[in-house]
């Protein structure tokens, strides 16, 4: 589009546009039409050039290059790598494998995989700097991510992996040897937390990281360290979409601070939270959306959620289905041919820079009360997610957050009470803690509880 295109007619301002609305409200009040997010951000009908007098430049993303990933939990080594061989010759571009312990075979899991072609991850479910160097020597281009997060293992479980000390040291070497570390914040999404929270949490999180290693890494290595952002969408398209390039925008603000690597890896799934038991169908329309909001937001790498996975055992045919939303995504929905197709647009600009201000208006309010450590062991975090959790759990209970099949529309004949292969509700495990974990919750749990009791 040239410049001159439009020359020719004048510009229209946000009072003109007010005027023609208020006129075709026949009296009605605007602010009617002005909706409140659970951010705080009030959203309008329209926006235009007057909202936004400087477009930030967001990441330079590449919408074209993101990749399909299938998720592949480690049992037993050898019938990983074949699940993992199979889910890539039927598309998948990455490969996020989750290994419980270290007694699994790298070599067996990796037999054939050509790391130069797809992108490995790997989430441990242990600590083990030893096993930690024999995988990153197995991998042949050393792009694989390794996850290490101590502090997300803390926030979710309430215990380090052995102890503090003992932890730190080991992330240190770690983080050395391989210059990267991981920050999973779909903990905070799937426990309930708004999106300011998230990103917010998110920033400290890695903040937390970043003081940990400013005197270990050399200035070198600073600039070659990679950060991954484990991050869950949820079904605010918009919101969703500005989220990511919020988080792209906080990050590089961080990162210019400790002059390490602006870039970072996002690892995008759709949110547990919004997932249903009863017509569960639903939720493949619900991640689809969701794998599109982390698309349009320059997510690097997506992980689908199998629609069944809230209390099916995994089974290839759901995985299939999760991993061919992806392909239809990609290779039929023209989902990989614009680079940042959300720039420029007033109301994404608009939400990313609100998103944005607002985290690192809450991010400079943690660092001043002493960190996210130490608001974590104070319980500080924790109460907030809580509140947030039970301000949007009312709006589902009284139907103004609505899922379909659930607190709205729902099939009185859907009996589910025999297809339970998993426990899909909050467990609880008595245990001792050093602080009070963050508990994942989804909305609809109390109602398909009442639902499952009343089956015949």
């Amino acid at each position: 589009m040239t410049k001159g295109l439009f020359s020719e007619f004048d510009d229209v301002s946000t009072k003109q546009w007010k005027q023609k609305i208020q006129f075709e409200l026949n009296g009605a009040d605007y602010q009617t039409l002005v909706w409140h997010s659970n951010e705080d951000i009030s959203v309008k009908p329209f926006y235009n050039a007057d909202d936004l007098k400087d477009i930030s430049q967001t990441s330079n993303t590449q919408a074209t290059a993101w990749r399909i990933c299938d998720t592949v939990f480690v049992y037993d080594a050898e019938k990983a790598n074949k699940k993992a061989l199979k889910s890539i010759h039927q598309g998948a571009e990455s490969i996020k494998f989750i290994i419980p312990n270290h007694d699994i075979s790298i070599d067996a899991l990796l037999t054939d995989i050509d790391s130069e072609k797809v992108l490995l991850h790997f989430e441990l479910h242990f600590f083990n700097s030893n096993f930690v160097k024999q995988l990153f020597n197995a991998v042949s281009d050393k792009k694989s991510f390794i996850h290490t997060d101590i502090i997300g293992k803390l926030a979710k479980t309430g215990n380090w992996f052995n102890n503090m000390n003992s932890d730190i040291d080991q992330f240190k070497s770690i983080a050395k040897q391989t210059n990267s570390f991981s920050i999973n914040a779909t903990l905070y999404q799937n426990a309930g937390a708004n999106m300011v929270q998230q990103l917010a949490y998110a920033l400290a999180h890695a903040n937390e990281y970043l003081n940990i290693l400013d005197e270990e890494l050399t200035s070198e290595s600073k600039q070659q360290t990679k950060v991954i952002f484990n991050i869950a969408v949820g079904s605010n398209y918009f919101f969703e979409i500005a989220k990511l390039r919020a988080l792209r925008l906080l990050w590089e603000t961080l990162a210019s601070e400790y002059q390490v690597n602006s870039e970072c890896h996002i690892l995008a799934t759709p949110s547990k939270r919004n997932k249903t038991v009863y017509d569960y169908n639903t939720n493949i329309i619900r991640s689809t959306t969701e794998c599109m909001s982390s698309i349009l937001g320059g997510a690097n790498t997506i992980c689908n959620l199998p629609y069944d996975s809230v209390f099916h055992k995994s089974n290839s045919f759901s995985e299939r289905i999760a991993r061919n939303q992806l392909l239809i995504l990609k290779h039929e929905s023209y989902f990989d041919k614009v680079n940042n197709p959300a720039d420029g647009a007033y109301y994404m600009e608009s939400l990313t820079n609100q998103l944005a201000e607002k985290a690192l208006a809450l991010f400079k309010d943690i660092e001043v009360n002493g960190g996210f450590l130490k608001q974590l062991k104070v319980g500080t975090i924790q109460r907030k997610i809580k509140e947030s959790a039970q301000k949007e759990q009312e709006q589902f209970d009284n139907n103004k957050d609505i899922l379909v099949g659930s607190n709205k529309y729902p099939n009185p004949e859907d009996k589910m009470k025999k297809e339970l292969e998993l426990y899909p509700f909050v467990k609880t495990h008595y245990r001792k803690t050093l602080i009070e974990p963050i508990i994942e919750k989804r909305l609809a749990e109390s109602l398909e509880q009442k639902r499952l009791n009343n089956e015949n």
